[in-house]
């Protein structure tokens, strides 16, 4: 039988698993740096080297490699992430990347490509996966309040087929975590897998019979285009926005003072949605509001936030503090690039404050899968919870004011998608 290969290319990290013969999982490991990883950062960074013909010839890297790529010359390289994101967007086809036009389906091939190259080193080479059947994971909801569903999927499937992968099955994510946890179950139980990723969460009720040949129905769905992406937006716009402009005023010819666009923040505490900042008719139109503007300092410090390209080293330094806000009730938010300084106490109080709204709907969408299964909360055995976002205390108390919390587990938070994935190949065949 060919080999069975799990994957969950996710918005900001992937995974790979790998179905050993004796049933058991196998997870890709990848270096970085003097560590070990089992997740392959989601992120394609492309730069342009002088060819043998003296032409410009445009190179790639994928995961740990773009990112080194990108530290090492920031301003000579373009850095793309959360390509997922965009897989559901009708408004965009297509990006182009130091004049070439590539379409979102070739980018997420490129970069599938670089995933599963890196990942074979880890799981007995190339040959290993030879001829493989793959199972991809996509969310129950894609993410952006406009998603197109069919065409996310559709999408993912043609990346897959370009990067050469075309023996392939789609399976719901949530239902992949399910799979992963039911192997832990000593008898049947309806379970409510919540799966939180970058930039989705999912939610589903399954029931479970973990005999010899396991059996699982699926009961209800519900999803959400937002995860921990969004939590670290709010920390963004409540903590680092502010010292760039926003909530400040410019004037036009000496006229009443009027607001700095807001739009110029909300792209830019999104990290997806960075590097269309630096567009040059968005930075002329921010150089023009600077000349009139009260803070103009501010504003210059966010112009040079956007050309040096610091985003990523900045939703680092934010992505770090919410970690430490699971553990802690309070945290330094420090950053620093240029003339920009950071160093900002953020209080587990005001975050859950701030977060608020993705909370209601986290909390929505779990009462719509129980209502989508007809079922009560009562009449769930199980609660398995996955994904970073699960770890942040106020997600969890979501359910622990639904369910009995000694009912609620979680674990390997970061790699049960693709572990469950691959388990759902294995049982099909």
């Amino acid at each position: 039988m060919p080999p069975v290969i799990g994957i969950d290319f996710g918005t900001t990290n992937s995974v790979v698993a790998l179905l050993q013969p004796d049933g058991q999982v196998a997870t890709a490991r990848y270096a970085v740096g003097a560590a070990e990883l089992e997740v392959f950062r989601s992120v394609l960074c492309f730069w342009a080297e002088e060819g043998v013909s003296g032409r410009a010839a445009l190179r790639h890297a994928t995961g740990p490699a773009a990112i080194d790529a990108y530290l090492d010359d920031p301003l000579g390289s373009r850095l793309i992430m959360s390509l997922k994101s965009y897989l559901a967007q009708r408004s965009l086809g297509e990006v182009r990347i130091l004049g070439r036009a590539y379409p979102l389906e070739d980018l997420a091939a490129l970069l599938l490509r670089g995933l599963l190259g890196a990942a074979a080193g880890s799981l007995g080479g190339m040959g290993a996966l030879a001829g493989a059947h793959v199972v991809a994971g996509r969310p129950v909801r894609f993410v952006g309040g406009t998603a197109d569903d069919a065409l996310g999927e559709r999408r993912l499937r043609g990346a897959f087929a370009a990067a050469g992968w075309r023996d392939l099955t789609v399976a719901l994510e949530p239902e992949a975590a399910g799979h992963r946890f039911a192997a832990t179950l000593e008898g049947a139980a309806t379970v409510l897998v919540g799966d939180f990723g970058g930039g989705t969460s999912d939610f589903s009720i399954l029931r479970f019979d973990p005999g010899a040949r396991r059996r699982v129905e699926a009961l209800g769905h519900a999803g959400v285009g937002l995860a921990g992406d969004a939590l670290d937006y709010r920390i963004i716009d409540r903590v680092i926005s502010p010292l760039l402009g926003k909530g400040s005023h410019y004037t036009v010819m000496g006229g009443s003072p009027l607001p700095v666009p807001p739009a110029w923040y909300a792209s830019f505490a999104r990290w997806h949605r960075l590097s269309l900042m630096r567009a040059p008719k968005t930075l002329r139109e921010i150089g023009e509001v600077m000349r009139t503007a009260e803070a103009p300092e501010r504003l210059a410090h966010l112009v040079r936030l956007v050309e040096d390209e610091a985003g990523y080293a900045l939703y680092q330094a934010v992505s770090s503090a919410k970690a430490e806000l699971s553990r802690a009730a309070s945290t330094v938010l420090r950053f620093a690039h240029g003339g920009f300084r950071v160093e900002a106490e953020v209080a587990r109080a005001d975050f859950e404050g701030w977060i608020a709204p993705e909370l209601a709907q986290f909390g929505t969408a779990i009462d719509r899968a129980l209502a989508d299964a007809g079922l009560r909360a009562a009449e769930v055995d199980r609660v398995f919870l996955t994904g970073g976002t699960s770890l942040v205390p106020a997600v969890r108390r979501l359910f622990e004011t639904r369910f009995d919390p000694a009912r609620i587990a979680g674990g390997s938070e970061f790699v049960s998608v693709a572990e469950g994935l691959a388990l759902i190949g294995g049982a099909g065949r």
